[in-house]
C-alpha cells in the first residue's frame, strides 16, 4: 500500500497521495482499490458528504492518474451515536497516532455501553476525549474485551481504519496473548485447544463448545505452576465470544474468578484474565507494532497468596 500522508485531527479523516511513475495511467478506482479503499468507502464518500480531488479539483475515479499528482480522499465526516454519552473517564492510553488507539482497559469496565450499564463504558470514555481533544470519528472498537477481563485494546479511530484492521483479524494477523489463572494444575507444558464453540441454547449469554459451532483455536502455555492453579498464557488463533474461558473450562480448568463457567469466586471477584500482549500491523506506519501490559494488582495478589501455600 502507497503511504498516504497525515492529516491533523478535527477535520474530517483524509488520506492524500503523490502518484509516482509506477502509477502513473492507472484510473483512480483502480489505486484506491490497492489502497484498500473499498466501494462501500467510495460510495459514502460518494452520497455523504466526503470529496475525491487531484489537485485540490474534484474527480470521479474514472480519472486517469498522471505522474505526481496530487490526490487527497476526504472521507464523510462521523458521527458519534445520539444514544452513547460523553463521558469525562480516565484512560489510560498506552499509544496513540492520527489512526488509532492502544488503551488498557481496567477490570469490571464494559466495553461498550449495555441496556443496565449504559454509562461508565470504554466506548463512553472515549466519547468524551474525542470531544475533548476535537477528534472527529465515532467509537470504532478493533479488539473487544469482556467487562470482567481487564488489559489491553486496539481502537480504530475512523471506519475505513477500522475496516483495514478488521481485514488483518480475518487473516490472524492482529495476535492477542492473554494471561490467566486457571484452577487445577495443568501438567503439560504447552497445549493446543481447538474445539468449535457456539451459543448454548438455553441461555443469551453462555457459549458452550458443540460441534455446530464455529472453528476455534486457542494456544496455551504454562508460565507457572501454583498449589491447586496455574497461571498460563493463552494466544488466541480465533476471536469467538467468551472463547477462552469455555476452552478452558472444557478441558477441566475453569478461569478462577468465571463462575458463569465453573470457576470459584472464593479468591477473586472477577475472572481472572488479562490481555497482556497486542502485536498487529500497522497499515499506514507500515510497520509490526507490539504493546504489553503487565498484570493488574488483583491477579498479582491472587498469585502471591497461591504462592504462599506451598
Amino acid at each position: 500500500m502507497a503511504m498516504p500522508e497525515e492529516k491533523m485531527t478535527g477535520t474530517p479523516f483524509s488520506l492524500e497521495w503523490t502518484v509516482q511513475e509506477c502509477d502513473s495511467g492507472k484510473l483512480l478506482r483502480d489505486f484506491l482499490g490497492e489502497q484498500h479503499i473499498s466501494r462501500s468507502s467510495l460510495t459514502d464518500i460518494k452520497y455523504n458528504g466526503g470529496s475525491i480531488l487531484v489537485g485540490q479539483e474534484e474527480v470521479t475515479v474514472r480519472y486517469v492518474l498522471k505522474t505526481d499528482d496530487r490526490i487527497e480522499v476526504i472521507f464523510p465526516k462521523e458521527q458519534i451515536s445520539a444514544g452513547l454519552t460523553k463521558e469525562n473517564l480516565p484512560l489510560d492510553i498506552i499509544y496513540e497516532d492520527h489512526y488509532l488507539l492502544v488503551i488498557s482497559k481496567p477490570p469490571l469496565m464494559n466495553t461498550i455501553p449495555s441496556r443496565d450499564r449504559p454509562a461508565g463504558s470504554i466506548a463512553n470514555a472515549l466519547a468524551g476525549y474525542y470531544d475533548r481533544t476535537n477528534i472527529s470519528s465515532t467509537i470504532h472498537i478493533v479488539t473487544r474485551l469482556d467487562r470482567d477481563t481487564s488489559g489491553i485494546m486496539l481502537v480504530a479511530k475512523h471506519r475505513h481504519v477500522h475496516h483495514l484492521l478488521s481485514e488483518q483479524q480475518k487473516k490472524g494477523s492482529v495476535n492477542r496473548y492473554y494471561e490467566a489463572i486457571v484452577e487445577g494444575v495443568i501438567p503439560e507444558s504447552t497445549r493446543m485447544i481447538n474445539a468449535p464453540i457456539g451459543r448454548k441454547e438455553t441461555s443469551i449469554i453462555e457459549r458452550e463448545v458443540r460441534e455446530d459451532g464455529k472453528p476455534a483455536c486457542t494456544t496455551v502455555e504454562v508460565l507457572e505452576k501454583l498449589p491447586c492453579a496455574t497461571h498460563i498464557l493463552l494466544k488466541l488463533m480465533t476471536g469467538r465470544t467468551h472463547q477462552i474461558r469455555v476452552h478452558m473450562s472444557h478441558i477441566g480448568y475453569p478461569l478462577a474468578g468465571d463462575d458463569l463457567y465453573g470457576g470459584s469466586r472464593k479468591h477473586i471477584k472477577r475472572q481472572a484474565l488479562h490481555c497482556s500482549k497486542l502485536a498487529f500491523y500497522h497499515p499506514f506506519l507500515e510497520k509490526e507494532l507490539t504493546f504489553t501490559k503487565e498484570l493488574p494488582q488483583d491477579m498479582k495478589t491472587l498469585i502471591e497468596d497461591l504462592r504462599s501455600r506451598s
